[in-house]
């Protein structure tokens, strides 16, 4: 733990966040989408690249601080992130904006992941070591729970994980807590132990919910949701929201899922990858019939869609500006589509990638055309 200061009390709510969209001037009326009884920005800002330095740090909170101020309210974190620099850097961000009554707690929506070995600051000499003294050695998971020398999702570690972003993102309460990459698990263990190790992570997180730690919970993945249900890192939303009924009865809490979808990434839309007991179906689909809502990450693939998109991206979606606005519009409008996370670590891509927030979204047909529908 690093130095003691304030935490902010509160959590998104559906009046804050109306709040904070209708106060928004000149923005299209749907740049925010209804989620979970909230107003999420289809627009969020996300926090995975980076160098670990304090120059770093100041940039994200900077923007972080404008993307709020144009009406962002969707942030999305990782406690692994720059080695918890992004979480310290967002909550460096949230203590200014709240301290200069900028915002309210209740306006805007923080997530963050745990899975996998966050280190603290830099990366240690010895991973292995890390791992014993801090992770083992202090009883937070056994090494037989940890795969691949890097992922858990045991309940002990996760409370770890948990306090540790409370106090690196100086809230009482975190919107949403994903399990990060849980598929990872089933690179070392078979399937009935994965899933057991799910269940219990899910029944953690409903006592997190009930105790006010956390307010929604769910999985963010890779490959999990985009895969065939024949490949072994098949993650099923059906199954995942069984398991989550099971601990938590019909109003559990899991309620979000992340998964990458861009121009070079559409199998969230386009391909069934998920087993219904009507047929195949895209994630999308299946989500929406389930009531969980879908976030989207990689929106513009770690910058490879920021340029050189083929003129028929600007032909299918007028009025934007640049090849980046264009991928973030091609995400955002998919049906079903929450919000579309983009990473931006400086205030001039926070302002670039916000020419969305001022056209409408596209029309479903549209990105059909787009898929190959």
């Amino acid at each position: 733990m690093h130095g003691d200061f304030h935490t902010h009390k509160g959590f998104a709510t559906p009046e804050g966040t109306r709040r904070l969209a209708v106060r928004q001037a000149g923005l299209a009326p749907d740049f925010y989408s209804e989620a979970q009884g909230l107003s999420l920005s289809s627009l969020g800002i996300g926090t995975y690249l980076g160098d670990h330095d304090d120059g770093t740090d100041r940039r994200y909170a900077d923007a972080v601080k404008r993307a709020v101020s144009l009406g962002i309210n969707h942030i999305d974190t990782a406690i692994n992130y720059r080695f918890q620099r992004s979480e310290r850097s967002i909550g460096l961000a949230l203590e200014e904006l709240l301290h200069a009554k900028q915002v309210k707690r209740d306006e805007v929506f923080v997530a963050t992941k745990a899975g996998f070995l966050p280190f603290d600051g830099a990366p240690p000499r010895s991973a292995v070591q890390y791992l014993e003294t801090e992770i083992i050695d202090k009883g937070l998971a056994r090494p037989e729970e940890i795969v691949s020398g890097c992922h858990c999702i045991a309940p002990s570690y996760l409370d770890a994980m948990l306090k540790q972003s409370l106090h690196n993102l100086r809230l009482d309460t975190i919107d949403l807590f994903y399990l990060h990459n849980p598929e990872q698990q089933l690179a070392e263990v078979e399937r009935p132990l994965f899933l057991d190790r799910i269940r219990a992570a899910f029944r953690f997180l409903e006592g997190q919910v009930q105790a006010g730690t956390i307010r929604f919970y769910g999985t963010a993945t890779w490959n999990g949701y985009r895969v065939a249900p024949e490949d072994p890192g098949h993650l099923s939303l059906r199954e995942m929201a069984a398991l989550a009924r099971d601990v938590g009865g019909e109003s559990h809490h899991f309620r979000f899922i992340q998964a990458p979808y861009n121009l070079a990434m559409p199998e969230l839309y386009r391909v069934p990858t998920q087993e219904s007991p009507h047929g195949r179906f895209p994630l999308l689909h299946e989500a929406v019939e389930l009531g969980v809502s879908v976030v989207c990450s990689a929106s513009i693939y770690q910058s490879r869609l920021a340029g050189g998109l083929p003129q028929t991206v600007s032909d299918f979606l007028p009025g934007l500006e640049t090849d980046a606005q264009r991928a973030l519009q091609f995400v955002r409008s998919a049906p079903g589509v929450v919000t579309a996370l983009c990473g931006m670590s400086r205030v001039g891509h926070v302002e670039e990638n916000c020419g969305v927030a001022r056209v409408k979204r596209a029309v479903a047909g549209k990105i059909q055309e787009m898929c190959g529908h």
